[in-house]
């Protein structure tokens, strides 16, 4: 019973370490291609948008994250 504790034990540190180590994803400056416009956003808006700036650390894209 000892080696699966063990490897419970393991897991579950591993398991740890890596949820310490995440960061949330970064946002992007979409344009639209359409009209110009600009949005805040962490994923694509779709077909009529491209990435325009970025990558932010804040949902309001003032905050550019360096060396990115």
């Amino acid at each position: 019973m000892k080696p699966l504790i063990r490897t419970c034990l393991a897991l579950l540190t591993a398991s740890l370490a890596a949820a310490a180590l995440a960061a949330p994803a970064p946002w992007f400056q979409w344009r639209s291609k359409l009209d110009g416009k600009l949005v805040c956003s962490q994923t694509p808006l779709g077909p009529g948008w491209e990435k325009a700036t970025g990558p932010y650390r804040d949902s309001h894209c003032t905050k550019l994250i360096a060396g990115k």
